[in-house]
Protein backbone atom coordinates (compact mmCIF):
# COMPACT_ATOMS: atom_id res chain seq x y z
CA UNK A 1 0.00 0.00 0.00
CA UNK A 2 3.26 2.26 0.61
CA UNK A 3 4.17 2.01 -2.93
CA UNK A 4 0.91 2.33 -3.76
CA UNK A 5 0.02 5.85 -2.71
CA UNK A 6 3.89 6.74 -3.28
CA UNK A 7 3.13 5.77 -6.76
CA UNK A 8 -0.10 8.09 -6.79
CA UNK A 9 1.94 10.73 -5.33
CA UNK A 10 4.08 10.66 -7.79
CA UNK A 11 1.69 10.70 -10.38
CA UNK A 12 0.18 13.45 -8.88
CA UNK A 13 3.31 15.34 -8.56
CA UNK A 14 4.91 14.66 -12.17
CA UNK A 15 1.58 15.74 -13.42
CA UNK A 16 1.43 19.22 -11.17
CA UNK A 17 4.49 19.50 -11.75
CA UNK A 18 4.20 19.63 -15.31
CA UNK A 19 1.13 22.18 -15.20
CA UNK A 20 3.61 23.96 -13.44
CA UNK A 21 5.70 24.39 -15.78
CA UNK A 22 2.95 24.71 -18.56
CA UNK A 23 1.71 27.72 -16.39
CA UNK A 24 5.07 29.40 -15.96
CA UNK A 25 5.31 29.14 -20.21
CA UNK A 26 2.18 30.66 -20.45
CA UNK A 27 2.98 33.25 -17.50
CA UNK A 28 6.14 34.07 -19.20
CA UNK A 29 4.43 34.25 -22.86
CA UNK A 30 1.68 36.49 -21.61
CA UNK A 31 3.96 38.90 -19.79
CA UNK A 32 6.17 39.05 -22.76
CA UNK A 33 2.77 40.19 -24.82
CA UNK A 34 2.01 42.70 -22.48
CA UNK A 35 5.29 44.15 -22.28
CA UNK A 36 5.76 44.28 -26.33
CA UNK A 37 2.24 45.88 -26.05
CA UNK A 38 3.16 48.73 -23.33
CA UNK A 39 5.96 49.70 -25.53
CA UNK A 40 3.70 49.63 -28.61
CA UNK A 41 1.25 52.15 -26.80
CA UNK A 42 4.39 54.23 -25.41
CA UNK A 43 5.52 54.70 -28.34
CA UNK A 44 1.83 55.57 -29.94
CA UNK A 45 1.54 57.86 -27.44
CA UNK A 46 5.21 59.85 -27.93
CA UNK A 47 4.48 59.81 -31.80
CA UNK A 48 0.63 61.59 -31.03
CA UNK A 49 2.09 64.26 -29.20
CA UNK A 50 5.18 64.70 -31.48
CA UNK A 51 2.15 64.84 -34.38
CA UNK A 52 0.54 67.49 -32.38
CA UNK A 53 3.56 69.37 -31.68
CA UNK A 54 4.08 69.49 -35.04
CA UNK A 55 0.69 70.50 -35.80
CA UNK A 56 1.02 73.55 -33.00
CA UNK A 57 4.17 74.41 -34.68
CA UNK A 58 2.93 74.43 -38.38
CA UNK A 59 -0.12 76.61 -37.31
CA UNK A 60 1.74 78.64 -35.34
CA UNK A 61 4.09 79.58 -38.23
CA UNK A 62 1.13 79.71 -40.46
CA UNK A 63 -0.46 82.54 -38.25
CA UNK A 64 3.05 84.49 -38.01
CA UNK A 65 3.62 84.61 -41.31
CA UNK A 66 0.07 86.15 -41.89
CA UNK A 67 0.94 88.76 -39.68
CA UNK A 68 3.94 89.85 -41.21
CA UNK A 69 2.82 92.09 -44.03
CA UNK A 70 0.95 93.83 -41.22
CA UNK A 71 4.00 94.16 -39.40
CA UNK A 72 5.70 95.42 -42.40
CA UNK A 73 2.75 98.07 -43.03
CA UNK A 74 2.98 99.37 -39.27
CA UNK A 75 6.55 100.15 -39.97
CA UNK A 76 6.03 101.97 -43.34
CA UNK A 77 3.36 103.70 -41.04
CA UNK A 78 5.07 105.18 -38.46
CA UNK A 79 7.53 106.86 -41.46
CA UNK A 80 5.21 108.84 -42.19
CA UNK A 81 3.21 109.39 -38.91
CA UNK A 82 5.33 110.10 -35.96
CA UNK A 83 2.61 109.53 -33.36
CA UNK A 84 3.44 107.90 -30.55
CA UNK A 85 0.65 105.98 -30.32
CA UNK A 86 1.27 104.25 -33.43
CA UNK A 87 4.68 103.60 -32.42
CA UNK A 88 3.26 102.14 -29.23
CA UNK A 89 1.24 100.18 -30.59
CA UNK A 90 3.88 98.42 -33.32
CA UNK A 91 6.07 98.18 -30.63
CA UNK A 92 3.34 95.78 -28.02
CA UNK A 93 3.00 94.15 -31.66
CA UNK A 94 6.52 93.12 -32.06
CA UNK A 95 6.78 92.02 -28.61
CA UNK A 96 4.23 89.50 -28.49
CA UNK A 97 5.79 88.11 -32.05
CA UNK A 98 9.73 88.11 -29.93
CA UNK A 99 7.61 86.07 -27.07
CA UNK A 100 6.35 83.59 -29.51
CA UNK A 101 10.38 83.25 -31.34
CA UNK A 102 10.40 85.98 -33.83
CA UNK A 103 13.19 88.01 -34.30
CA UNK A 104 14.44 90.56 -36.64
CA UNK A 105 17.66 89.27 -38.93
CA UNK A 106 19.94 92.21 -38.33
CA UNK A 107 21.91 92.82 -42.07
CA UNK A 108 22.25 96.31 -43.06
CA UNK A 109 26.03 96.93 -43.37
CA UNK A 110 26.83 93.59 -43.82
CA UNK A 111 27.94 91.30 -45.80
CA UNK A 112 25.92 89.45 -48.13
CA UNK A 113 24.37 86.34 -47.14
CA UNK A 114 21.79 84.17 -49.65
CA UNK A 115 20.62 82.70 -46.99
CA UNK A 116 19.48 85.38 -44.54
CA UNK A 117 18.48 87.51 -47.86
CA UNK A 118 17.80 88.03 -51.56
CA UNK A 119 19.21 90.59 -53.44
CA UNK A 120 16.66 92.69 -55.39
CA UNK A 121 19.53 95.31 -56.68
CA UNK A 122 22.88 96.01 -57.56
CA UNK A 123 24.01 99.46 -56.53
CA UNK A 124 27.39 101.25 -56.70
CA UNK A 125 29.15 101.22 -53.33
CA UNK A 126 32.08 102.03 -51.55
CA UNK A 127 32.81 97.80 -50.94
CA UNK A 128 31.49 95.01 -53.01
CA UNK A 129 28.97 92.51 -51.52
CA UNK A 130 27.85 94.62 -48.57
CA UNK A 131 24.21 95.38 -47.86
CA UNK A 132 23.23 98.84 -48.04
CA UNK A 133 19.93 98.99 -47.82
CA UNK A 134 17.12 96.38 -46.48
CA UNK A 135 13.50 96.53 -48.28
CA UNK A 136 11.91 94.23 -46.84
CA UNK A 137 12.79 92.64 -43.34
CA UNK A 138 14.04 89.46 -42.77
CA UNK A 139 13.24 87.14 -39.83
CA UNK A 140 14.03 83.91 -38.14
CA UNK A 141 11.55 82.44 -35.69
CA UNK A 142 12.81 79.87 -33.46
CA UNK A 143 16.67 80.89 -34.59
CA UNK A 144 15.65 79.18 -38.35
CA UNK A 145 14.96 81.61 -41.04
CA UNK A 146 11.84 82.62 -41.66
CA UNK A 147 11.77 85.31 -43.89
CA UNK A 148 14.56 86.45 -46.08
CA UNK A 149 15.10 89.87 -46.27
CA UNK A 150 14.90 91.64 -49.61
CA UNK A 151 18.25 93.86 -50.18
CA UNK A 152 19.98 96.67 -52.16
CA UNK A 153 23.83 95.05 -52.16
CA UNK A 154 27.09 97.05 -53.55
CA UNK A 155 29.36 97.03 -55.56
CA UNK A 156 32.35 98.97 -56.39
CA UNK A 157 32.92 98.72 -59.91
CA UNK A 158 30.06 98.99 -62.04
CA UNK A 159 30.78 97.10 -65.25
CA UNK A 160 31.29 100.08 -67.82
CA UNK A 161 32.83 97.49 -70.29
CA UNK A 162 30.04 94.86 -70.00
CA UNK A 163 27.27 97.18 -70.16
CA UNK A 164 29.48 98.93 -73.06
CA UNK A 165 29.13 95.33 -74.79
CA UNK A 166 25.29 94.73 -73.95
CA UNK A 167 24.74 97.52 -75.61
CA UNK A 168 26.71 97.09 -78.79
CA UNK A 169 24.97 93.95 -78.73
CA UNK A 170 21.55 95.79 -78.69
CA UNK A 171 22.40 97.66 -81.30
CA UNK A 172 23.44 94.91 -83.90
CA UNK A 173 20.59 92.87 -82.83
CA UNK A 174 23.31 90.23 -81.71
CA UNK A 175 21.67 88.66 -78.82
CA UNK A 176 23.75 85.51 -78.57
Amino acid sequence: MDTEKKRKKSIVSSTTCLDCKKLKKELEEIKSKYLRVLADYQNFEKRVNEEKRKIFDNAKKEFILKLLPFLDNLEKAEIFNKDKGLTMIKDNFLQILKNEGLEEINILGKEFDPHLAEAVEVVKGEKDNQVVEVVRKGYKLNNEVFRVALVKVSKQKVEEEETKKAKEELLKGDYM
